[in-house]
């Protein structure tokens, strides 16, 4: 058995002296584990350094063994996430993410935009929309998608500006105004992708993505949104008003 994909960094651990057990977000087959022989050495650590674009070449006796990785260097962009710390956390949170997706299943779209992301990560005005989309893109990924598109309660298109945290599903100004203390708000930008967040657009939507993470992924493992996120929030915080 074996393959040849390209893959981003989103895990390692030492395996013996000096091997390392990689874990790459691959474009065509999906969250999948390798060892790599010497992957502590002084040729390899660099490269497999979290946020890193490479090419992998996966072989092993049986579909189910481990594995071992061949890797080569492709786009070393994590040198480049040190420059600020909104990128330092930023990368972290979304390998965190990346590792909640199933084992080997496929999920092309997503990784084109976790790769489009990274590469924009150092720049807080534009990854912090970002960021929020690519949280309700990971939750659709994984079955529990927010529907958006038309009230709830009405039908209605237009002056959709929260979201019913019971069914997901977005509700109208006039249909949601006696329960806006109960509702998640919903910003703009997350239902018209050429739209721009304004005022506290970001901060909704990480509460909104934050709420429906929490509920339907992170709760039925036992797990809770990393401090990763709560770090990275803070640091888009300082470097942009009105983000947390």
């Amino acid at each position: 058995m074996h393959w040849t994909d390209e893959g981003i960094v989103i895990g390692v651990r030492r395996h013996g002296e000096a091997n390392a057990i990689l874990e790459l977000m691959t474009r065509e087959h999906g969250r999948h584990l390798g060892l790599v022989r010497g992957g502590f050495g002084s040729r390899m650590k660099p490269i497999l350094q979290t946020g890193n674009g490479v090419s992998a070449t996966w072989r092993a006796r049986l579909d189910e063994h481990l594995g071992n990785y061949a890797i080569e260097p492709l786009r070393l962009r994590a040198a480049d996430f040190f420059g600020s710390s909104h990128a330092i956390y930023g990368v972290s949170h979304l390998a965190a993410l990346m590792r909640l997706l199933p084992e080997r299943d496929p999920h092309v779209g997503l990784y084109a935009e976790f790769e489009a992301l990274l590469d924009r990560l150092g720049d807080a005005a534009v990854a912090a929309p970002l960021l929020v989309r690519f949280e309700l893109q990971l939750l659709s990924e994984l079955g529990f998608g927010l529907d958006l598109d038309q009230c709830v309660a009405t039908g209605a298109h237009d002056e959709l500006i929260y979201v019913s945290p019971k069914s997901g599903r977005a509700v109208s100004r006039t249909a949601g105004e006696p329960w806006a203390d109960k509702m998640l708000r919903l910003p703009g930008f997350l239902r018209d992708d050429d739209a721009l967040p304004v005022g506290h657009d970001v901060a909704d939507g990480f509460v909104l993505t934050g709420f429906f993470l929490e509920r339907h992924v992170l709760e039925p493992r036992g797990l809770a949104l990393g401090d990763e996120r709560a770090h990275l929030i803070a640091a888009l915080n300082r470097a942009l008003p009105n983000v947390a």
